[in-house]
């Protein structure tokens, strides 16, 4: 029972993380959000990692002490920075063009790839009761997808939509690697979290480097510019006669950019401690995890002005009934 309560503290989190990203990429350029999130998570673990090293055993704080590692185990560790970096990068990018109260459900099917793969690969079986309860949890998800085409997203077209729908799917494969390190490999929670941290930084500065070269300048317009211009007769943006090109978006370093990295952070240290219960099941907490979209919900309407959200909270009702079935079960 625990650790499924720490799930749910975990969603609770990454609720508010949501929040966070969709305020710092919105009209601000992602790969730089990334980066410098990264730089935040690093400028956290690093000192900790420092001071470890003095300390050794004398280091107070016991939940936050990091294994001694092998090139095999940075090397297990650094591919998961890098499976987790493609997901975020995807994920950014989509979440910036999409409403929240659309985005975090796309991002909460990550339990039916989960699902699948725990019980087609890991053995895993739930009771029956967490079985109707992740039913409920799904079908309330896939609900959020027919709302989306009243707010005119098209779940088969948008691209935004795709890449959403792939984030989610490196997530979910993340999720069963981190059942293996956990369980299997017997890494620490702050093992994982602390180098799998610290390789972050290398892992999305090609991207922030790419994003840097390629702007002719670097006091480069934003998005809402384009709200500027003059239209033409069909509605286009254009100027001078011509249609403009899209401006690549400025970057701006927000507060939000700054609360993405502590808010994961702490997200992820109550989750991999729930994941390294050998009890625990992925697919149990990658359900109740996902139920950080009752929160985005409840801060996309307060924060955002986002609509449809009576039908939207109606989804959520089901999400919650799923969540509550899933600790009976247990």
């Amino acid at each position: 029972m625990e650790w499924m309560l720490m799930a749910l503290v975990s969603a609770a989190l990454l609720g508010v993380y949501d929040l966070a990203k969709k305020l710092a990429a919105r009209d601000n350029a992602v790969p730089m959000v990334l980066f410098a999130s990264a730089c935040v998570a690093t400028s956290i673990w690093g000192p900790l990692l420092i001071a470890q090293q003095f300390a050794g055993d004398a280091f107070p704080i016991e939940f936050l002490k990091v294994q001694p590692l092998t090139w095999t185990d940075h090397g297990k560790l650094f591919a998961k920075s890098v499976l987790v970096g493609a997901s975020w990068t995807l994920a950014l990018f989509s979440l910036k063009h999409l409403p929240l109260s659309i985005a975090a459900p796309i991002r909460s099917t990550s339990p039916v790839w989960t699902i699948a793969i725990a019980i087609g690969f890991l053995g895993e079986r739930p009771t029956s009761l967490q079985w109707v309860g992740i039913a409920i949890v799904i079908a309330s998800f896939w609900r959020f997808s027919t709302l989306g085409k009243s707010e005119g997203i098209g779940f088969s077209t948008n691209r935004w939509v795709g890449c959403m729908l792939l984030a989610t799917l490196l997530g979910s494969l993340s999720s069963i690697y981190d059942k293996y390190l956990l369980q299997t490999g017997h890494y620490s929670p702050a093992t994982v979290q602390a180098w799998f941290t610290i390789y972050m930084l290398p892992v999305m500065t090609p991207l922030a480097l790419h994003w840097w070269f390629q702007q002719p300048d670097k006091t480069i317009a934003s998005d809402a510019d384009m709200n500027l211009d003059t239209k033409s007769p069909t509605g286009s943006p254009a100027h001078n006669g011509t249609i403009r090109p899209r401006p690549a978006s400025k970057f701006e370093f927000r507060t939000s950019v700054g609360c993405i990295s502590p808010l994961l952070l702490a997200a992820d240290m109550v989750y991999f401690t729930a994941m390294a219960n050998p009890e625990a099941m992925v697919s149990v907490i990658s359900t109740l995890r996902r139920c950080s979209v009752v929160v985005a919900l409840i801060l996309g309407a307060s924060r955002l002005g986002e609509v449809n959200l009576q039908q939207k909270a109606f989804c959520v009702g089901g999400i919650l009934l799923g969540a509550a079935m899933i600790l009976m079960g247990k």
